[in-house]
């Protein structure tokens, strides 16, 4: 009897041991599909733009931490970083890279051929060979545009209109960038136009900022800076400097004014990268980033920044204050 029950339990033992393995794995959760996110500046300066991407990613039923991961690394302004983050990214076989700028968008694209790839914000990815066409990007990219460069004259008319006396026109651009490159080339073109002397601002890295302005003294008497990822990592210097050249300046975002920048229009970043949230999820459910086809901004901000116009000595016309979104002071 003893001998039975033994035999009994061995075998129940043994059943168990060769279902439980089975159990296991069909109570272990599915993979997460894992979102690789290059951001060009730091976690700081962005935090609004992921804030947005990560809420429209949960309103359409993505948890970041449950139903999906988010692989979060910063550039800090450094575009050599752009190169090793998406290098990273492509060992990692993320199943998303999203990216924030035009050159970080380039970058993913040569390190990750097989890779969706989704820039939140991007200046001319035609002409920046980012993608084929805007009806249809082809490939493994496609998008948001800024349309910066089509923005250039608006912007520069802008400036004019807060400085009716502007004779010479100082413009600041990262030229180891192509989209500031093609944005300076715009804002040339728009100055000359308009019979403004342009003044030259050349940077290609952090430390050049400062020697820079220190050419600038005297020499203008508004500033246009085009935006990219080492202005926006440092706007705080930039601000300051163009403060103390005394010189009214128009700069690439709302970022920049709400820090103590004179003024900025452009497209609203934080939205743009809400709808780089639609790109995702319609990735991660099957669809191909060549039929997707690359969307234009539908929001822009004109911010003013009135306390720094103070300080400036600057008065703004009130018919320019009448269409700015908002006005800080």
């Amino acid at each position: 009897m003893l001998d039975l029950r033994r035999r009994q339990f061995i075998t129940l033992l043994g059943g168990a041991a060769a279902v439980w393995p089975l159990a296991a794995r069909a109570q272990r959760p599915a993979k997460v599909p894992i979102v690789g996110y290059l951001g060009s500046s730091t976690a700081s300066a962005q935090s609004q733009w992921v804030a947005a991407f990560v809420q429209r990613l949960h309103d359409l039923g993505w948890i970041e931490g449950r139903t999906i991961a988010i692989e979060y690394r910063w550039a800090e302004g450094r575009t050599e970083r752009f190169q090793e983050i998406a290098g990273e990214f492509a060992r990692l076989k993320v199943d998303v890279i999203v990216t924030s700028g035009t050159a970080p968008a380039l970058a993913a694209k040569q390190a990750a051929l097989n890779i969706p790839i989704v820039f939140a914000v991007a200046s001319d990815p035609v002409g920046n060979n980012l993608v084929s066409s805007l009806a249809h990007p082809g490939g493994n990219v496609t998008g948001l545009s800024i349309q910066q460069t089509d923005l250039a004259a608006k912007k520069l008319e802008v400036l004019r209109e807060a400085v009716p006396d502007v004779r010479r026109l100082a413009i600041l651009a990262n030229v180891g960038s192509p989209a500031s490159v093609l944005e300076k080339n715009e804002v040339e073109a728009a100055a000359r136009k308009l019979g403004l002397s342009v003044v030259p601002v050349d940077i290609r890295r952090a430390e050049e900022i400062v020697p820079a302005f220190m050419m600038l003294t005297d020499r203008a008497e508004a500033l246009y800076v085009c935006g990219d990822a080492l202005v926006t990592n440092n706007r705080i210097r930039i601000i300051t400097l163009a403060l103390g050249a005394r010189v009214a300046t128009m700069y690439p975002s709302r970022e920049h004014v709400d820090v103590g920048g004179l003024m900025s229009y452009g497209p609203n970043f934080p939205d743009l990268h809400r709808r780089a949230g639609d790109y995702v999820d319609k990735i991660l459910r099957g669809a191909k980033p060549a039929d997707i086809p690359v969307e234009q901004p539908t929001k822009f901000d004109f911010v003013i920044n009135l306390t720094t116009a103070k300080v400036l000595g600057l008065e703004i016309p009130s018919t320019l204050l009448a269409r700015a979104d908002e006005v800080l002071e």
